[in-house]
């Protein structure tokens, strides 16, 4: 998508202009794989024109390979974001409606070409919220990765804004979960999903800046139960203080064991956009090298905790800035 964000702290009724980047969930894990060194494809539809031009140059330039993309439709779409401050919270519009994406359908990709030779794919809840052509297309690609043994991961990323072509997520969504063998998501997905709850109960409201990981072990446990093909559930656990201040950190569940990362405390955000694909993209990337379970997970949650200092929807870190941080390297200090 493209992105259009206002300066600084500015809200949508003063700003004198918007700043333009791109992004998308599952982009921003395509850029994070490549920024590992992995080679990374992405797959959309993008019209012919200069904006989806240089969206695709760009992609290209951080090493992701854009060949997959099909061209056709009349515009990008577009996301319109505010950047909140303290007890001002952040605020998003979209405009996807009629956009080259949205009228995707299936047959348009031919997903055995584009899957050949690939060990993982990963899509992303916000797909099958834009259209039900979206939705067909995913469903197509999910079941062909499944019959070519390709591990497919998603990130539930619920997003209520998007569900508007007449479906809700809980009667699109299960069926694509049941093709997965990761399933990612954060506080929030599973309930606004699945109606998935933490024992007890849960408010992210009033959990402040400290979700009890233990508790949403349980969460983990109920999806493995509903998608009996699923090996692993990964959770990001975010407390909110302010929009500028929160902890994050996060739990993976194997079936068996739970494990639970170092948690973050994270102080003046510059930009918590595709934070959950950041640590999307750090899992994958661990998991594909073959880490344990609990250093995958360390992995993941130093990457999108770095992510909270880059602006834009791409986490532009090497394996190396992410590798020091998980080994307690947090100083900031300038390297010379």
């Amino acid at each position: 998508m493209l992105r259009l964000s206002t300066p600084g702290k500015t809200r949508f009724t003063q700003a004198p202009h918007l700043d333009v980047c791109f992004g998308g969930g599952e982009a921003n894990v395509a850029v994070s794989l490549a920024g590992f060194g992995l080679e990374a494809a992405f797959v959309s539809r993008l019209p012919e024109n200069d904006i989806a031009d240089r969206c695709i140059s760009e992609l290209k330039g951080l090493g992701v390979d854009t060949s997959s993309i099909v061209r056709g439709g009349e515009r990008m779409g577009i996301y319109y974001l505010e950047s909140g401050s303290g007890a001002r919270g952040s605020k998003v519009v979209y405009d996807r409606a009629h956009s080259a994406f949205s009228e995707i359908r299936p047959g348009m990709i031919p997903w055995r070409k584009v899957l050949e030779g690939a060990k993982w794919l990963h899509w992303s809840g916000i797909t099958p919220a834009v259209s039900q052509g979206a939705a067909d297309a995913c469903l197509e690609a999910v079941k062909t990765a499944s019959e070519m043994g390709i591990t497919v991961s998603c990130d539930l990323n619920y997003r209520k804004k998007l569900w508007k072509y007449g479906k809700a997520a809980s009667e699109v969504m299960p069926e694509l979960v049941s093709y997965c063998d990761l399933i990612m998501g954060n506080e929030e997905d599973a309930q606004m999903v699945f109606g998935i709850v933490p024992e007890g109960g849960f408010d992210a409201e009033k959990c402040g800046g400290s979700p009890d990981a233990a508790r949403f072990g349980s969460v983990c446990r109920q999806l493995m139960q509903r998608f009996p093909r699923c090996r692993k559930v990964a959770l990001t656990l975010r407390g909110s203080i302010s929009a500028d201040h929160n902890t994050w950190g996060g739990i993976l569940f194997d079936g068996q064991t739970l494990f639970e990362s170092r948690r973050y405390d994270i102080t003046d955000i510059v930009d918590r956009v595709g934070s959950g694909d950041a640590f999307m993209g750090g899992l994958i990337c661990s998991l594909l090298a073959g880490s344990g379970n609990q250093r995958a997970l360390e992995f993941a949650a130093a990457a999108s905790c770095l992510k909270h200092s880059i602006p834009g929807d791409y986490n532009r870190v090497s394996t190396s800035e992410v590798e020091n941080l998980i080994n307690g390297n947090a100083s900031g200090r300038v390297s010379r």
